[in-house]
């Protein structure tokens, strides 16, 4: 069952942390505001720290279809939002050449009618659920060419979709639609003035110490401290990719696993993979680098204490 849009800041704050999703207040009014003013939510900021989730936690606590497009290089229309079934348009065409009761023009509409059309995730974004518009997630939207960006401006300025064949598809009720960006390039100024935007960056270590208590409940209070801690520091480092908030999650349930309550050298240098993704920032950190960051970590925790 569907459930109303927040009706203020602070209800849209409860129901992201009914989800277990911890949003500072900035984050928490722009996605009110786009709510309520039915504008899509251009979310930017660096791999892994939280901008995906959003759409997910607002499906599920919503109760509203999660319609997911991932862009990559090269998508096209007929991937993207619709293409027509030539296998079943042939069968329609050598069926109606068998009977022989065949009008040109008539036919030609007949084939290229909607039981023909294949729904793609653009076009299925604009079809009202009996859950009510669902969340159109356009993930990571820098990975296409531009383009595409230039088709997209129709759909989300009016919320339509226009097909030669047969026409304008227009929705009844607007999908709640939640725009990705890694920022591996600029989006078009065109796009983002659609929009209401919002840069996503990585988290304080308070903020990321609750993410951890939300998702990981049962972990040790101290090894949560500890590990928060080191990756802000390595944050600081120069490293080709920083962690984001889904490698310290990845960590924290890595070391869980080993039922480890603390940190400690051996751990770290075994673990690196869960928070690190590449050899080079691994080779940098691996060994003394990071028994001295460590020394750093429990001398900090020690004062605060």
């Amino acid at each position: 069952m569907s459930k109303d849009i927040p009706a203020g800041i602070d209800e849209t704050l409860s129901l992201l942390s009914s989800s277990a999703y911890v949003a500072d207040r900035s984050l928490a009014t722009t996605l009110y505001l786009s709510l309520k003013m039915g504008k899509p939510l251009f979310l930017e900021g660096e791999a892994g720290v939280g901008k995906t989730e959003i759409a997910k936690v607002l499906s599920s606590a919503l109760g509203r279809k999660l319609v997911r497009l991932q862009c990559y290089e090269g998508l096209d229309i007929g991937s993207a939002v619709y293409e027509w079934n030539y296998s079943r348009q042939m069968i329609e065409i050598r069926l109606a050449e068998a009977s022989g009761a065949v009008e040109k023009k008539t036919f030609s509409a007949d084939i290229f009618a909607e039981e023909f059309l294949i729904e793609r995730p653009l076009l299925k974004a604009l079809k009202t659920e009996d859950t009510g518009p669902p969340v159109l997630l356009i993930d990571e939207l820098d990975r296409t060419d531009e383009p595409f960006e230039a088709f997209l401006l129709e759909l989300l300025s009016d919320f339509q979709i226009t097909i030669p064949e047969i026409g304008t598809i227009k929705a009844k009720e607007p999908p709640i639609v939640i725009i990705t960006s890694n920022r591996t390039r600029e989006i078009h100024d065109a796009l983002k003035r659609r929009c209401l935007y919002h840069w996503v960056d990585y988290p304080t270590a308070e903020r990321e110490s609750e993410i951890i208590a939300a998702r990981l409940p049962g972990i040790d209070k101290q090894l949560s401290a500890q590990l928060v801690a080191f990756v802000q520091r390595l944050r600081d480092e120069d490293l080709f990719k920083l962690p984001g908030v889904a490698e310290t999650l990845d960590w924290a349930e890595a070391l869980t696993q080993l039922d480890k309550i603390s940190l400690d050298s051996e751990s770290i240098d075994n673990t690196l993979g869960a928070i690190l993704k590449y050899q080079d920032d691994i080779s940098k950190i691996r060994g003394s680098e990071a028994a001295r960051i460590l020394e750093q970590v429990k001398l900090e925790i020690a004062e605060t204490s």
